[in-house]
C-alpha cells in the first residue's frame, strides 16, 4: 500500500474520518519514513555487504505541533513489515501510543497490529517480591488499604504495569519494595518465573513487529550489548526515536557508570528483611555484623564529602582531599562490599536469592572502583567524573564527554534504518547542533515541517520593554513577580508559569498566592498527573512549575491560554558535565557559548513555548520576561527559533488580545 493511498486527499484517512484534513507535512514525512525503512536500492545493498560494517540510513525530521508525526512514522513502520522499535522519552507517550495511536492505526488499516509496549523493569510488579512482602506477619491486608488494593489488582492485571495503579502516589516508597528491579531478579531460579510479568513480556516481544519502548530501556539494552552482558530487547531492523532531542542526555547515563550510597542502603535493608525471615540464628548474627560494619563504612565514606548540596567535579575534590587518602577510602569501602559478596555467595545453597544479593554487592563494588578509580586523571579524557551531594545520599558518576563515538559504534551499525523526530531539533533554523552532538554524517537526510497552526492570528508573543531588569540585576525577581501578576490578571488566570529554578518558582508562587484571586497550583503539592487534572478542570487556575513541566504538558483549550517564562533556560555553566562538554567544544576550535550552551537553551525554550498551542483551535499569549532577547546578539537566534507570533511589549496589547475572547 502506498503512502498517498492513506494520507492523500482520497486516501483511507479521508474515507474513515469525514472531518480529516489533509496535511502536506504529515504526508511528506510519512513518505520519507517509508523510504528509509524500505532500504536502499538492490545495487546499493550489494555495495553495503562488501563493507565491514553496515551504516544505518538515518532520517532526521523536525515536525512541529500539529503535523501529526506519530501517525506519520507509525503507519510506515507497520506497512514496512519489518521489526521496528519505537523509542520515546517519556512513559506518557508510550501509553498514548498504546491506548490511542495503535488502535487508531488498526482502524485505518482495517487489521490488527502485532505491537507491544515495553517499559523498564522497575515499572512492573515482581510477583516474588510481592508475595514475600504480603506474607510478612506484621502486615495485614485489612490494616493497609494499599496492600488490599494491590492484592485485588494482582488477581486481574495481565501486564503488572505500575501505570495501572493511578491511585498510587508518584513518590511512594512502597513501589520500590515491589518492583521487578534487575539487581534483585532471581531469573530462571525464581519460583514465580513462569508467571512473571517480565518473562511473559519477553516471550511476546519475540513475535511482535512493533516494539514501543522508552529511551532509558533502549539505551540500557544497547549498553548491555556493547558490554557483552546479554540483552533486554530482541534484535530489530530499524529504530524510530520520538522526542529525539533527549537522546544525548539519556544515552550518557548508560554509556557511563555510577555508584550511589542509596544503592548500598537499599541492599542492606533488603538483606536485613530477608535474613530475619530465612536465616538460622548463627547465620543471622554474622549477617547483622556485616551489615553494621558496612553501613558504618558507607556513612564514613559519605562523610568525607562536603555537605553543600549540588553537582561538583570529583577530580577537584580528590585533589583537595589527597589522592592517596582517597584511594584508601575507596578501597576500604570496596573491600567491605567484596567481603559481604563472598559471604552471600557461600550461602547460595540456602536459596538462590542469596546469590542474587551477592551479585548486587559485587556490582556495587565494581561500580565504585570504576567511577572512583580513575578520578585522579584529568577530565579532558573520555569521561567527566563528578559527585552529587544530596541531603541524605551521595552519588558518584562517570559521564561520557562525547557520546557520538558510542552511537557510531553501537547504534548506527546495529540497525539498517534510524529515524529521529521531535517538535524541537533545530536551533535558529539549523540542525548543526544535533548533527555535532549525535555524530550524524553528511549523508543524513534532514527535513523540517513548520506547524500548520495559525500563530499569526491566534497568538501573541509578549516581551518586556528594554528597560526591564536583566536576569542578573538585583531587582529582577521582584520585577518578574509584579509583571506576572499583571499578565495573569489580563489572562484571567488560565496560565502555565514556567520557571528555570525551584527557588524562582517558590518565590513567585508565594507572591501569586498572596496577590491573585485565582487558584494557584504549584509543582510538588501533588503528583504531576493530579496537578494537570486540576489545572484542566479549574479553568481560571494558574500552574507554577519547573523542570519536567517544560515539556510533555498537553492541555488544549481555554484552560491554558497563557504561557509565562521567567527567563531564558540556560543551564548552570559550572555543572561538571556541562563544563566538560563546553571545554571539549573549545578544544576543538568552537565557541562553547554559541555552539553548545545557546542551542541547548533554545531547544528547552522551544519546548516551553510549545505548551501553548496544542490544537488548531487554541488561542493565547506567550510571555518571556527576559530582556536579553532584545538586548543581546544571541537573542536573535532564540527569536528565529520561535513560532511566527506577532510581538508586543505593551500590556495594553495583551489586554486587547484577551478582551477579544469576550467578543
Amino acid at each position: 500500500m502506498e503512502i498517498d493511498e492513506i494520507f492523500g486527499e482520497n486516501g483511507l484517512l479521508a474515507a474513515r474520518f469525514p472531518r480529516f484534513e489533509r496535511r502536506q507535512g504529515q504526508e511528506e514525512m510519512a513518505a520519507a519514513v517509508a523510504a528509509v525503512l524500505a532500504g536502499p536500492p538492490e545495487e546499493e545493498v550489494t555495495e553495503f555487504l562488501e563493507e565491514e560494517a553496515v551504516q544505518a540510513r538515518v532520517l532526521v525530521v523536525e515536525a512541529e505541533t500539529g503535523i501529526g508525526k506519530t501517525l506519520a512514522y507509525l503507519i510506515p513502520a507497520v506497512l514496512s513489515g519489518k521489526r521496528v522499535v519505537i523509542s520515546t522519552a517519556t512513559l506518557n507517550l508510550q501509553d498514548q501510543i498504546r491506548d490511542k495511536d495503535i488502535p487508531l492505526v488498526e482502524t485505518i488499516l482495517g487489521r490488527p497490529i502485532e505491537a507491544l509496549i515495553l517499559k523498564g523493569r522497575e515499572n512492573y510488579l515482581c510477583l516474588y517480591r510481592w508475595f514475600q512482602y504480603r506474607a510478612n506477619p506484621q502486615r495485614r491486608l485489612v490494616d493497609d488499604p494499599h496492600l488490599a488494593k494491590i492484592d485485588a489488582w494482582v488477581k486481574t492485571t495481565t501486564l503488572g504495569d505500575r501505570a495501572e495503579l493511578t491511585w498510587l502516589g508518584d513518590r511512594t516508597p512502597l513501589w520500590s519494595k515491589l518492583s521487578a528491579n534487575s539487581s534483585q531478579c532471581l531469573g530462571g531460579d525464581c519460583p514465580e518465573y513462569n508467571e512473571c510479568f517480565i518473562t511473559r513480556l519477553r516471550k511476546q516481544a519475540g513475535s511482535a513487529q512493533i516494539l514501543v519502548v522508552n529511551h532509558y530501556l533502549f539505551f540500557s539494552d544497547l549498553a548491555l550489548r556493547q558490554s557483552g552482558h546479554g540483552e533486554l530487547l530482541p534484535r530489530c531492523e530499524a529504530v524510530i526515536f520520538d522526542e529525539a532531542h533527549h537522546i544525548e542526555n539519556v544515552a550518557s547515563l548508560f554509556f557511563g557508570e555510577s555508584w550511589s550510597q542509596y544503592q548500598v542502603v537499599d541492599l542492606l535493608g533488603d538483606l536485613e528483611k530477608q535474613g530475619a525471615l530465612e536465616l538460622p540464628p548463627d547465620h543471622l548474627e554474622l549477617l547483622k555484623s556485616d551489615i553494621t560494619a558496612l553501613r558504618k563504612r558507607t556513612d564514613n565514606f559519605s562523610a568525607i564529602f562536603p555537605v553543600k548540596p549540588g553537582h561538583f567535579p570529583l577530580v577537584q575534590f580528590v585533589k583537595n582531599f589527597g589522592e592517596e587518602e582517597w584511594h584508601q577510602e575507596v578501597e576500604l569501602l570496596a573491600f567491605g562490599l567484596g567481603r559481604l559478596a563472598d559471604r552471600l555467595t557461600r550461602w547460595a545453597p540456602l536459596g538462590e536469592m542469596w546469590r542474587g544479593y551477592a551479585k548486587r554487592a559485587e556490582g556495587l563494588r565494581d561500580s565504585l572502583r570504576g567511577v572512583a578509580g580513575e578520578a585522579k586523571g584529568e577530565t579532558e579524557g573520555a569521561f567527566v567524573r563528578w559527585y552529587d551531594r544530596g541531603e541524605r545520599s551521595l552519588l558518584l558518576s562517570a559521564t561520557p564527554v562525547d557520546i557520538a563515538p558510542e552511537l557510531a559504534k553501537s547504534l548506527y551499525t546495529g540497525v539498517s534504518a534510524c529515524v529521529m523526530t521531535s517538535a524541537t531539533l533545530s536551533t535558529g533554523g539549523s540542525f548543526s547542533y544535533l548533527q555535532k552532538r549525535l555524530g550524524l554524517g553528511d549523508e543524513v537526510q534532514y527535513l523540517k515541517y513548520a506547524s500548520p497552526f495559525d500563530y499569526k492570528e491566534r497568538t501573541l508573543l509578549y516581551l518586556p520593554e528594554r528597560t526591564f531588569p536583566d536576569p542578573g540585576a538585583k531587582d529582577f525577581r521582584s520585577a518578574v513577580s509584579a509583571r506576572v501578576v499583571e499578565l495573569l490578571y489580563s489572562s484571567r488566570g488560565r496560565a502555565l508559569v514556567l520557571c528555570t529554578s525551584y527557588r524562582g518558582m517558590e518565590m513567585l508562587a508565594d507572591v501569586l498566592e498572596e496577590q491573585l484571586d485565582y487558584p494557584v497550583l504549584v509543582q510538588g503539592m501533588e503528583s504531576k498527573a493530579a496537578l494537570l487534572a486540576r489545572f484542566r478542570e479549574e479553568t481560571h487556575s494558574v500552574l507554577v512549575a519547573v523542570a519536567s513541566f517544560w515539556e510533555g504538558v498537553d492541555v488544549a483549550g481555554e484552560a491554558l491560554s497563557c504561557v509565562v517564562i521567567d527567563k531564558l533556560p540556560f543551564e548552570v555553566p559550572n555543572d561538571p558535565v556541562i563544563e566538560a562538554r563546553s571545554h571539549r567544544v573549545e578544544e576543538e576550535g568552537g565557541n562553547a557559548f554559541f555552539g553548545f550552551l545557546v542551542p541547548r537553551a533554545v531547544l528547552t525554550l522551544r519546548q516551553g513555548v510549545g505548551r501553548l498551542m496544542r490544537t488548531a483551535g487554541d488561542r493565547g499569549v506567550v510571555a518571556i520576561l527576559d530582556v536579553r532577547l532584545l538586548t543581546k546578539g544571541y537573542g536573535k537566534t532564540f527569536l528565529r527559533s520561535l513560532p511566527p507570533s506577532p510581538r508586543c511589549s505593551s500590556l495594553d496589547d495583551v489586554d486587547d488580545f484577551f478582551a477579544a475572547d469576550n467578543k
